[in-house]
């Protein structure tokens, strides 16, 4: 089998090392995951409270592209938890603003905005433009559509979510997939707005779920890959739980591969 040849070596300027030196001295990343984490693109779904300090962390880590996915506009309720954005941004569009906030952060980085919510018509036509996709939204018709492209696609999916006191963040690159966990959406769905969430677990598993990220993109570790991190904020708890894959999954199944395979 013919083998892909080697990713041509990334120049970073002095300014660059400097950026980066704290990370480039660990031996997990170093030189080639650095490299590797300036190639990547990213797509963000959702610069909400999972995903809005995700993309300070990982703009700050140098990935190369971010792709930012929103149809929403910033309102003051968000700035407790979503600490990309500014009071100044009240009613801009939370892509427009976080865009401009993380090209100040780090100018070394591109922005890919998409003033767009994610459905099941237009995933397909990001997602594959991109590496990774980290996904912190509260909608369930989003997650179900951003899970089935990314594992028709063969992206890796990162996921996180939160509520209250509590959160957790996942990684599926192909089976287990998220609809495993989740097989539909509950009849009394919670999200932040409804249920209420303390702002500082928002920063924990946005962090999480980029830290899942650099992972992936650079091999360091083992990412959370099948698995689920639950964390309980009240108790100062977390907990890994194995995701069992659905031998039925609409998604994920032999059955449904085969499905997709015979109708292309």
């Amino acid at each position: 089998m013919t083998q892909s040849p080697p990713s041509p070596p990334v120049r970073f300027s002095d300014e660059e090392v400097d950026r980066y030196a704290r990370q480039l001295v660990l031996s997990e990343i170093g030189g080639p995951g650095q490299q590797a984490l300036k190639r990547a693109r990213v797509l963000i779904v959702g610069l909400g409270g999972v995903g809005a300090p995700a993309a300070l962390y990982l703009a700050a880590a140098g990935v190369g592209t971010l792709g930012l996915i929103d149809h929403d506009r910033v309102a003051l309720s968000n700035l407790q938890r979503q600490i990309i954005f500014t009071t100044a941004d009240a009613d801009r569009p939370k892509v427009e603003a976080g865009a401009e906030h993380l090209a100040a952060l780090n100018p070394h980085v591109a922005i890919e905005p998409f003033v767009e919510r994610l459905t099941s018509d237009n995933a397909r036509s990001v997602i594959e433009r991109f590496d990774v996709v980290l996904d912190g939204t509260d909608d369930f018709d989003t997650r179900f559509a951003v899970n089935a492209t990314c594992a028709g696609a063969g992206v890796p999916l990162v996921s996180g979510a939160l509520g209250r006191w509590n959160g957790q963040v996942g990684v599926f690159t192909g089976r287990p997939c998220y609809q495993c966990l989740v097989p539909e959406a509950p009849p009394e769905a919670e999200t932040c707005a409804r249920v209420g969430v303390v702002g500082a677990l928002a920063g924990v598993i946005g962090a999480m779920a980029a830290l899942e990220t650099i992972k992936l993109i650079t091999g360091a570790g083992e990412p959370l890959a099948g698995r689920l991190m639950l964390y309980d904020g009240l108790a100062g708890t977390s907990r890994v739980a194995k995701v069992a894959a659905d031998p039925a999954c609409p998604i994920c199944s032999d059955q449904a591969k085969a499905r997709r395979s015979n109708a292309t």
